[in-house]
This record gives C-alpha cells, structure tokens and sequence, in this order.
C-alpha cells in the first residue's frame, strides 16, 4: 500500500503514547484526512483470531438459504437493522443498485439514555448464537476505537478533546457485514451494474475490519483510481459526509467504490466489514466556525445529523 497516498499510522501512538506522540498521531491523522480522507491504522489491539471468527460466521449466515435470510429483513426499518437482501441499495445518484446483500446491526444503549427508544432493536438469529455474540463483540470494540480517533481528530481542529463524546456516546452508529454474491452470469448484467458504485459514505468516520479479496479503490485528486489492498491486519479509516459538512471540507470525505473482479473470478463471493460511526440525531452539523474563513467561506446549510442521515437514506433507495 502507497504510504505517500494513504498513510499508516500506529494507534498506540495516540492511545498510550506520550504528549509529542500523541500530538504527531493527531497531525498525521488530520493532515491524511484533509489531502486523502483515508489512513490504515495498525497495531489497532483487535486479536486476528476475532477477525478470522467473524469472517466465519458471516460467510455462513450469507451461505443460508434465502428463505432463511429473508426472515431477518424486517419493514419499516429501512435496513437499518437485520438483512438486507440482494440489489436493494444503490449509491446515490445512481440508476443500478449495488450487486450486494449484507447485515448491519447497531447501537445497543445499557445506561437509561432515553435516546434508546429512538434505536430499533437489533436482530437475533436463531441458527448461531456465535454469529450474534462477534456482532456484538466487534461492534464494541471498532466503537471504542473510533471515539479514541475523533479525539485525535479534535485536537487537530484545535477543539476540546472530547468534543465529539456527547455526540458519540450512544450515537447511532451502524456495523455492517456485507456479502457481494458471486455473478453467475455477467453478460446479463446492466452495464452499469458494479458490486457497489462510487460512493461516499454518510457518517463521521468508518472503520473498515478487512475484506476476503480485492476490489475497493479510492478515487485521487487527478481522476484516476488507487485499488487499495484487501489483505492485511490494518483496518482502513475514511472520513464522511457527515465530517466533512461539520468541517466545512476541511476534512474530504473521499469517493470510492467496489468494482467488480476479473471476469474469471466472477463466480466468487467478496466480504467486507465496515462500521459507520454516527453521531446522535441530535447533533448539530453546522460548520464549525473555526473552519470557517475568507479562503473557505461556509460551504452548507446548517443541518442535524438525523436530518441529514433520513435524506440520505432516501437518496439511496432504504427508505421512500
């Protein structure tokens, strides 16, 4: 992986390093995500046989029949819960949906915040208590990271430390596991039809927990495409829409997309894992004035981020 396009910074230089480590991890990270909107953090503390488990089981819930599956995908949800099932989502703007079922799962609240009520419950299978418990188990732990790096982002941005915690804390983030099925006969296909087309992604910030093969790529300042590596212990890191807004573009959220493989690998399945961390409904994502200049006049309307999450859940096709 080109470290001068998307960087690699280690999490315990953030985490457990001292004042000039901590400050360095902090400008590396905002300077990445203001030039590429993506870093790969490593030594992140999530144990490969974790990974490895989790890879089972969702490619065995993805290998059930769809009738089984299809129990799962619960109405009036708009996918925020459960299963999803096949070419239901497409990116924004796009006529073709994506060539991909997946699961997502989300915040479960223990403290009495009333915020609860807001949140679906999520779903249980029947057929792996495992499946249920690495969901939980992953989702906690990529949370837990990913309020450590909007800390470091907020030092860069010059704000309080836990500036973004009372927005996080409970926030209505989302862990998705997704399965691009195999394409059994590509010569069928619409022209435009792609595993997931150029996109970029609605939240804070996503934390993406490995793939099962190539295929993601990150769209450079000069139009061309970086295939970014599937293998590998990292885990990839982007900014959203969502940032991007608050920061009034100082921070990119950066396009990317799924492509299809090579035509003799079209038989074969993809998995990937990625965690949307997102802020309560509530909070506010009016730019920030510090991001605010002559040189970067405010660039968006004010918004809230359940405002902004229910427009763009409309864009792309969960929700009417």
């Amino acid at each position: 992986m080109s470290e001068q396009f998307i960087p690699r910074l280690f999490l315990p230089d953030y985490t457990q390093g001292n004042a000039e480590q901590k400050k360095q991890f902090s400008q590396q990270l905002g300077k990445a995500f203001n030039e590429t909107g993506f870093i790969t953090i490593a030594n992140h503390g999530i144990d490969q046989k974790l990974i490895d488990d989790l890879y089972s089981e969702i490619q065995s819930f993805f290998a059930l029949d769809e009738h089984i599956k299809k129990k799962y995908e619960i109405p009036g949800i708009f996918g925020q819960r459960g299963y999803t099932s096949k070419e239901k989502e497409k990116a924004k703007n796009a006529n073709t949906p994506d060539l991909k079922e997946f699961w997502q799962c989300g915040q479960t609240v223990t403290d009495g915040d009333p915020v609860k009520d807001m949140y679906p419950e999520n779903i249980l299978i029947t057929e792996s208590l495992s499946f249920n418990n690495v969901m939980i188990d992953i989702y906690a732990r990529l949370e837990h990271m990913g309020r450590q790096l909007l800390m470091a982002i907020a030092e860069y941005l010059s704000l309080p430390i836990n500036y973004f915690e009372e927005y996080v804390h409970n926030g209505n983030s989302i862990l998705r596991a997704l399965h691009y099925f195999p394409i059994e006969n590509p010569d069928a296909l619409p022209e435009d039809a792609v595993r997931s087309s150029a996109h970029e992604d609605i939240n804070l910030i996503t934390l993406l927990i490995g793939a099962s093969a190539d295929g993601l790529q990150v769209l450079k300042r000069d139009g061309t495409w970086f295939a970014v590596q599937a293998q590998g212990e990292d885990i990839v890191v982007n900014v959203g829409d969502m940032l991007q807004t608050l920061t009034n573009n100082v921070l990119k959220s950066t396009t990317h997309r799924v492509v299809n493989p090579p035509r003799e690998l079209m038989g074969t399945s993809r998995f990937s894992v990625p965690f949307f961390l997102h802020p309560k409904s509530s909070m506010s994502l009016a730019c920030i004035d510090s991001c605010i200049s002559s040189e970067n006049p405010k660039a968006y309307q004010d918004i809230t981020a359940g405002e902004y999450l229910d427009q763009r859940l409309r864009e792309i096709g969960l929700k009417m």
